[in-house]
């Protein structure tokens, strides 16, 4: 079998940043959002990113296309893009990157929408930028293009956003990030907005257009049920670590992690009648301000050891393909 081709590479990512004490003269002490994050994305692949609010998701997904530089410290770490090292790109080659190498898709379909621009000029506006498509009218066949395939009418090019429904304002997104051919698509809770029979509609767009274009695909949500159809891996955060990582049945079939087991347990049940056990986690999830010590689950783990409040477990490869962050399961 042919090994994969590593498109995106993450080592060792941290991002923190200063939370200002309300008291006159203190200090101010650092968030931690990200805490030594590894990760590889394969060419062609979708990487499902699953963990409840304050994970370290979204975070994570700026980071990676450098949109949080100005906040707070700066990215720690190395972030890869085919070999190339991101974090030292200059302005000219980040501009590049940002748009044809890497696109995001955002959450809100109404607010990454320019409510100015009709939809044609919001689709068009990245070509003109970019410079990749200079004759007007070859842009504007483009726009009409790309429209069609995400299913979207050709007379739409001349309405404003506020005049369509969540589902068309997502396709429109999805839309102008396909307009420069990126390699991968970021997609930060792109149906989280969404009511559930147009979930399923935009989810199949986004298997559909992977096939046609040879998209990667970072997708990032808290529904276990999205994650699942759409993803060939997952890995699962917890306070801005990644605490397992492996195929999409994996997680479901064999979850080793203590918090993976309790993100799964705590679906409902398909059927009233069907009896299913459930895994707590006692009290609340620890603070992410301050030193951090330990492993970020351990006050609420039922298998925390003395060793789990005093070291924090490391990524480790306990199947093949299979990595898990507990010390569970080192011999």
């Amino acid at each position: 079998m042919a090994e994969q081709e590593v498109l995106l590479e993450v080592r060792d990512l941290c991002k923190n940043f200063k939370v200002r004490s309300r008291k006159i003269g203190e200090r101010a002490q650092l968030l931690h959002a990200l805490s030594h994050v590894n990760l590889k994305v394969y060419r062609g692949e979708t990487l499902g990113v699953v963990g409840e609010s304050g994970s370290g998701k979204s975070v994570m997904s700026k980071c990676v296309i450098r949109l949080l530089e100005k906040v707070g410290r700066i990215v720690e770490g190395e972030i890869k893009f085919e070999g190339r090292d991101v974090l030292s790109f200059s302005e000219k080659e980040l501009m590049a990157y940002r748009g044809q190498d890497v696109s995001m898709i955002f959450q809100d379909p109404l607010t990454s929408l320019d409510p100015r621009k009709t939809c044609g000029k919001i689709v068009e506006g990245p070509m003109i930028i970019h410079k990749t498509v200079t004759d007007s009218a070859q842009r504007q066949e483009r726009v009409r293009e790309l429209m069609s395939v995400v299913g979207l009418d050709a007379q739409h090019v001349h309405r404003f956003p506020h005049e369509f429904s969540g589902g068309q304002r997502q396709r429109i997104n999805i839309t102008r990030a396909l307009s420069l051919n990126p390699d991968l698509l970021v997609c930060d809770e792109p149906v989280s907005a969404l009511d559930v029979s147009i979930q399923a509609q935009v989810l199949n767009l986004f298997g559909r257009l992977q096939e046609e274009f040879g998209l990667t695909y970072v997708f990032i949500s808290h529904d276990l049920s999205v994650i699942k159809h759409i993803s060939d891996r997952i890995a699962i955060m917890y306070l801005g670590q990644v605490v397992e990582l492996c195929g999409a049945e994996g997680i479901y079939d064999n979850p080793l992690h203590p918090y993976t087991r309790a993100l799964l347990f705590a679906v409902p049940p398909s059927s009233p009648f069907e009896e299913k056990k459930t895994i707590e986690l006692k009290g609340d999830i620890p603070s992410p301000i301050g030193d951090q010590v330990g492993c970020p689950l351990a006050s609420r783990c039922p298998h925390c050891t003395d060793r789990c409040r005093q070291e924090c477990p490391s990524l480790k490869e306990q199947e093949p393909g299979h990595q898990v962050a507990c010390f569970l399961y080192e011999s």
